[in-house]
């Protein structure tokens, strides 16, 4: 097929002998290019609507509405020799650890090799079928209903170029991750990539100022919130907004009253979970931290924040001689983490990511060069 086509044959599949058939041609192959359709308006979990795979110069519409049988799809997405090619794919791992209960192995996020590669962090797949096969694809149906059946022409073409072109964009990536000998740095990126990102808490920024007491109380709304969250199926903040959390958090209501007097809390909150939320605020108060969380991110100190600026040319030339964006070598707020480390604090653990290609690579040398800022400094003083 020439690059940049996407005319190739598309099939169907709504059953369990036409996902059987479609899984022992895409078994023999090396890679295939993988995408999800789903909804999540008004739902705390992912809704796949429909499933997507191109290789061998074909394409396949995997309707998980009508299926009844997934084993053929478990066994292909855990085949150790094809690797699976997405593009920015952590909403697509939710899909599938919701829906089949796996996450696709080995793998490849395109937009991460792109990264690594030099082509632009972020970029989305709309540029990279453009920058590599000069192709524009459109994106009208990017809001579709995808659970309404049947689905439309302008949306199945939408679906089938989700994976076609990159069935052909991820050869060439491939090709100059190998003439550069990034690859095996681009699988670990891709394999370290996991559901949950950093997780409810970090999204209150301000947790670290809080009291021990008021600490344990956000603690345990966060965790009621995703119960309930989870058990309803529902978004986080429609069952209790972030706002809401914090306020009361702020408060320490101990009376329907008390709490009715939260910033922003919804009336219908408050009549059906009014005395569940003043019960886990009691609970949570007079048990206090029983089972503390991971080291809060803490704002650095101005002598950390001048070493992480400080690091900054050395990190640019780091990226600029491998060829890399450096976003995705090291995000600014890491950054200030190593400069906090060298500095002598070790109160927040050292990512996990850290390790394998990037200490060699950005870790070790950043380190040597923080201690020699550090030494600097002394001797300056």
């Amino acid at each position: 097929m020439k690059p940049g086509t996407a005319s190739i044959p598309c099939h169907w599949v709504r059953d369990t002998s036409a996902l059987d058939q479609m899984a022992e041609v895409v078994a023999q192959e090396g890679f295939v290019a993988v995408d999800t359709e789903f909804r999540r308006r008004d739902t705390f979990y992912p809704e796949v609507a429909l499933l997507q795979l191109s290789a061998a110069e074909q394409c396949w519409l995997i309707d998980p509405l009508t299926l009844t049988d997934t084993s053929a799809l478990h066994t292909l997405f855990l085949k150790a020799d094809l690797v699976k090619v997405l593009h920015s794919a952590s909403e697509d791992l939710e899909v599938f650890e919701r829906w089949l209960g796996i996450l696709p192995r080995p793998m490849v996020d395109s937009q991460k090799a792109a990264a690594m590669l030099g082509l632009g962090f972020g970029l989305s797949y709309r540029d990279l079928v453009h920058e590599l096969l000069s192709v524009d694809v459109a994106k009208e149906e990017t809001q579709s209903d995808w659970l309404v059946r049947p689905l439309s022409e302008a949306q199945c073409q939408y679906a089938v170029q989700d994976v076609t072109y990159l069935a052909q964009c991820w050869p060439i990536l491939k090709a100059q991750a190998e003439a550069r000998g990034y690859l095996p740095w681009i699988f670990e990126e891709s394999a370290g990539m996991v559901t949950g990102g950093r997780g409810p808490l970090a999204k209150f920024k301000s947790a670290w100022k809080l009291g021990s007491q008021q600490l344990a109380v956000l603690l345990a709304l966060i965790n009621w919130r995703e119960s309930q969250a989870r058990h309803k199926d529902r978004p986080r903040n429609w069952i209790l907004h972030d706002k809401v959390i914090l306020d009361i958090v702020k408060k320490m209501p101990d009376s329907m009253p008390q709490l009715a007097n939260a910033e922003g809390i919804p009336a219908g909150i408050l009549r059906r979970e009014g005395k569940q939320l003043l019960a886990v605020v009691e609970a949570a108060s007079k048990q206090g931290l029983s089972d503390p969380p991971d080291p809060l991110p803490v704002p650095a100190t101005s002598r950390v924040r001048k070493l992480a600026k400080s690091l900054a040319p050395a990190m640019g030339e780091i990226a600029s001689n491998l060829g890399m964006n450096s976003e995705i070598l090291m995000p600014s707020r890491e950054l200030e983490l190593l400069a906090s480390h060298a500095a002598g604090d070790d109160s927040l653990p050292r990512p996990t990511h850290w390790e394998g290609w990037r200490k060699a690579a950005v870790i070790q040398p950043l380190e040597l060069e923080a201690q020699r800022l550090l030494v600097e400094h002394i001797h300056a003083g």
